[in-house]
This record gives structure tokens, sequence and C-alpha cells, in this order.
């Protein structure tokens, strides 16, 4: 390819950043334009070989690209889209913030609805090359994403799986509560990294990553998933309403009050992204306070405490529980969340050190974050393992009796201990159901680029969810061991769907033509392959445990043996599209042109 001369004239010089990532050049083929010397024909000439190189690379991508976009690629004429991306320099080398109001592109957050970070306490901003020193302040107003995402380790499902594990391990598991909490959190930070580094977030680069069909499935997974998680939580709500309500309300009657003040919390986000972090502060403080005054009342023991989080113990008898711990750690609608929330924030990403900056300060918020949720599902679990473990309610015990069991075992009281569960569960309840119609938004607009109102796509979102609540709230209503057994399909429902967000976020983050140099490295790249490995094998057993005791029959096995061979089908198709995707990019001659800074 013909190597053009770059004029050293500084009013005409275009500059790159260097972190700029292949694919952003090959997407927007006009951030590579440079001023040649010579004359006017031998400029058109390197205008046309650009252009061909842009069509060839563009046609190797056709498997995962619209044929509208190819059409885009090689217009001649100025770009029919309105919305860069975030790491698109423009001429003069400054990054325009994301702003749709005027593009038919769907983004997380309009510009206007950032909570602005830039500039803050800061002088000479524009000279500002490498990460800014640490500033409580900025730490402040990075708060909030992570708050939200860590919902998900404190909603009804997880609660659940605490309560049994203590119930039936006693404290023996606190050491893979602690690790599987580990493992949640470093798959939040690629998540995180994800979103900051690209301006986009999952459900959008999947839709720009995948060829149509792909997508749609991954759609559909990540609903499907969506839908099972919102069922318990919902019904988590709804069982502590009746709790409070001394049995008045029956579930279905609290399924429809969850579903409406679900909206009406939303609405806080219509008076800033701040206030409705605020809110969800409120509930995990809720929940803290509630589930540490159990710990309190039931006094556990301490040395029983240390020993099960810094001694690993595993009997067979409480495999299904570990297991349980791990498979719900990861919920794949929280994936989606999180690289979303992250782009709350107003970041220039124009700069290196700035995007650095918004990582390590997200970093820090996720790290307290699940620290925080870490401890709260400690209270839990070492409240039910003191009250619970070695008699014989332990194996019958779950998230519709828990209450019943607990003022049982400790009366009434001051204060009685059945109501606090329940003010607990409410918190998570609402808090996860709030945070899952939120997820529910980005990953509708996110693959299917809908341009709709945020009120009427948590409409949609909420009605795809709340109508087979409602049905399950009237079926299950006078039938706690029905309710049971239909939560241990649901957790089946999530753990199928964890290696569809799982598999496209580790592409994504380790590729350079998407990340640039906030790729992740080799090493926390093979780290972070075999703890999803790890997840997804432990999920798998969790799966065969289950369909080998629940499927009998010869139509009902032929099923389930088509589903499966399907499904894991299209978990090599989207491991191997990783790299068939990455190989046809390696092969393109378009690179950075040299003397470009």
């Amino acid at each position: 390819m013909h190597k053009a001369t770059v004029t050293q004239t500084a009013k005409n010089r275009r500059q790159m950043p260097s972190h700029l990532s292949t694919w952003q050049i090959l997407k927007y083929p006009e951030i590579s334009s440079i001023k040649t010397n010579g004359n006017e024909k031998s400029q058109e000439g390197t205008r046309e070989l650009e252009r061909l190189v842009v069509f060839f690379g563009s046609v190797s991508l056709l498997l995962a690209k619209r044929p509208s976009f190819l059409a885009k690629t090689i217009s001649t004429s100025n770009p029919p889209w309105t919305l860069p991306h975030p790491n698109m320099p423009p001429e003069n080398n400054q990054v325009p913030l994301l702003s749709d109001e005027d593009s038919d592109q769907d983004v997380a957050y309009e510009s206007g609805e950032k909570v602005h970070i830039v500039g803050i306490n800061e002088q000479d901003e524009e000279r500002s090359l490498g990460v800014p020193p640490f500033s409580w302040k900025k730490l402040w107003l990075f708060i909030g994403p992570g708050f939200l995402m860590s919902i998900a380790f404190l909603d009804p499902g997880n609660l659940e799986g605490d309560l049994q594990a203590g119930a039936i391990a006693g404290y023996s598991l606190l050491w893979l509560l602690m690790w599987a909490t580990a493992i949640g959190l470093l798959v939040q930070l690629l998540a995180a990294r994800l979103g900051v580094a690209t301006g986009r977030h999952l459900a959008e680069l999947c839709r720009e990553e995948y060829p149509t069909w792909a997508r749609m499935v991954l759609w559909v997974m990540a609903e499907v998933a969506l839908i099972g998680a919102d069922i318990q939580e919902v019904i988590g709500s709804a069982i502590a309403i009746k709790i409070l309500s001394n049995g008045v309300l029956p579930l279905w009657a609290g399924v429809v009050i969850t579903a409406c003040d679900c909206f009406i919390f939303l609405f806080l986000e219509n008076y800033g992204v701040r206030k409705l972090e605020a809110f969800f502060a409120v509930l995990i403080a809720t929940m803290a306070v509630s589930f540490a005054w159990m710990f309190g009342e039931t006094k556990p023991s301490g040395t029983e405490l240390l020993l099960g989080v810094l001694v690993p113990k595993l009997s067979s008898k409480t495999i299904k529980q570990a297991v349980g711990v791990v498979g719900c750690i990861i919920m794949p609608h929280n994936v989606f969340l999180h690289s979303a929330l992250v782009q709350s924030r107003e970041i220039d990403h124009s700069k290196k050190g700035r995007v650095q900056e918004a990582l390590n300060y997200y970093s820090i918020e996720s790290t307290v974050a699940l620290i925080i949720s870490f401890i709260i599902n400690l209270f839990v679990t070492t409240v039910f393992a003191k009250a619970f473990y070695g008699t014989e309610l332990a194996s019958s015990i779950g998230l519709v009796n828990a209450g019943q069991y607990l003022e049982e075992k400790y009366g009434g009281g001051y204060f009685p201990i059945l109501y606090i569960w329940a003010i607990g569960l409410l918190a998570a309840g609402q808090s996860s159901t709030i945070t899952g119609t939120y997820a529910g938004q980005f990953i509708m607009g996110g693959f299917l680029n809908l341009r709709l109102k945020k009120w009427l796509r948590a409409v949609i979102t909420r009605s795809c969810a709340i109508i087979p609540t409602i049905i399950v709230a009237l079926v299950f209503d006078t039938s706690e061991a029905a309710l049971d057994v239909l939560n241990e399909w649901l957790n089946v429902l999530q753990s199928i769907q964890i290696p569809f967000a799982l598999i496209p976020l580790l592409y994504l983050v380790s590729k350079e033509q998407i990340m640039g140099t906030f790729k992740i490295g080799p090493v926390l790249k093979t780290v972070s392959w075999l703890v999803a490995a790890l997840v997804i094998v432990i999920n798998g057993y969790l799966l065969l445990d289950f369909f080998s005791s629940e499927v009998s029959g010869v139509m009902f096995t032929s099923i389930v043996s088509a589903f499966t061979g399907a499904y894991l089908a299209f978990i090599i198709y989207l491991v191997s599209q990783g790299f068939t995707l990455s190989a046809w990019r390696r092969l393109l001659p378009f690179k950075q042109t040299q003397g470009i800074e």
C-alpha cells in the first residue's frame, strides 16, 4: 500500500491517539485520512487505495456486519451516521462526548444524563497526559454503578442459596462464598472495563460483532435469563409483603404491588442518576441493618465463622450446596448491566489517562461494593447455620418458610425476627427487581437498537416478566413445596444462560481491535478463561445432576438431548467465531500510518 507522507504543517496535521484500536479505524475509515504532499492526482490515488483496503476489509467481515454497513464504509461522502464511536477523534483531536439526541443509534445514557467528572479540581487539564492523582472527591462521584451491580449478589435467589447452604452445610462453605464473590468481582471488572474503554455496552457490541441470527439467539437467551431472574426477585418481594401484611395480601397481590412500585422507583432517574443510586444505597443499607440485627440476635460462633472462611472444607454431602453457591454468583443480566452502568459518568475518551483513571475508580468502587455484599451474604448464611444446621428442618427450609422457622426458633421478642427477615427480603426483592428492569432496557435497546423512550422500554421489559410471574403466583400461592421446585428450575435456567454472557465478554475484552491498548493481557486473559471454564463446568454439573433426577420418559429425554446438542453447538460456535473474526482481522493490511501520533 502506498505510504503517504504526513504534512508537518501544524495547522493541517491530524493526530490519532495511540490507544485507538484497529476496530475503530476499520469501522470509521475517515479517521485514517491524512493530508499528503504532491498534486491533486496523487492525493486522489491515495484515497482510492484507502477505499479499496476498507472495501476488502469489510467483505471479510460480512458474516458479522449488515450489508448496509458496507455501503456506508465505502461511501465517498460524509459518513451518514451521526453518533461517532467515543474513541474516534475528529479534526481537532478532541473527542465529543457521546450524544444521541439526533442519532439513530441507541446509547445507554444521553449526554445530559451523565454525571460530570472531567476537570474536577485539576489544573492545566489540556496538558495532562498521564493518570491524574487520586482524588476522594472524584471517587465519590464514581460511586454508584458498582453498588447497583452488587444488588444481583443479594437478590432473593442468592439469599435462598445462602440460607440453604447454612442450614445444610453449616459454616463449612463460607470460604467458597468468599472465593465465589472474588470470581464474580473479576467478571464484573471485565464488564466495566469493556464499557469504559469502548464507550459501548456488551449488548451493543454483540449486535455489531455477531451475525444477525447469532445475536438474535444471544438476545433471546439474555431475555429468558432476565425473565427467570425477575420471577425469583418479584416472588421474593411478594413473600416479604405477605409476611409483613400477616397473610392478608396473597402472593399475586404482592407481585402486582412490586410491578407497580418498580416504575415509581425508576421514575427517580428523571431527577438524575445520582438520585436513583442514592435510593439503592438506602435499600442496601436496609438489608445490611436487617441481617446484621439477625446476626446479633442469633449470636453465631465467631470461631467457627473464622474457620469456615479461612479453612477450605468440602464434603460429598454438601456438593449440591457448594455448586449452588458458585452458580448463583454470576448472573448473566448483571454482566450486561454493569457494562452499561459505567457509562453514566462523563469520561474524556481522547485521553488514555482519563480512561485509565475511570477504570481505577470503578475497580475500587466495585471491590468495596462486593465486600459489603459478601458480608451481608455471610450474615444470612451464619444465621441459618446457627439456627438449623444438624436439625431435621435443615433439608426442608426455603425462602417461603424461612421466616416461619426463624419465628418458631427465636420467638417474638420486642421486634419479631420474622419481620426483620421480611424487611431485609423486601429490600432485596425490590432492589433486584428494579435493577432487573434496568438491565432489560439495556439488553433490549442494545441488541435491537431500539430508539424508544426509557419509560416505554421499561413498560415492555416489565410486561415480558410480570405476566409469567403473576401466573406463577396464582398457581403456587398455596403450595410452598411446589414453589421451591420452581425455584430449582429457575436456578437451572440461570445456569444455562451463563456461557452466553461470559464467552462474548471474554472474547471482546481480549481483542485489541475492539479494546485498543485496554485489552486484557495474556495472564489475565488466561486466568479469565480458566475461571469462565470453571464456572461453566460447575454449572454443567448442576444441570447434569438436576436433569438426571428430574428427567424421565423417552420423549422428554429425547427433547432434552436434542436441546443439549444444540446448546453445546452454539457454545462451540461462540468460541470459534471469536477466533475466526480475530484471524480475519489480523490478515487485513490496515495499520496506523507511520508518523502519526
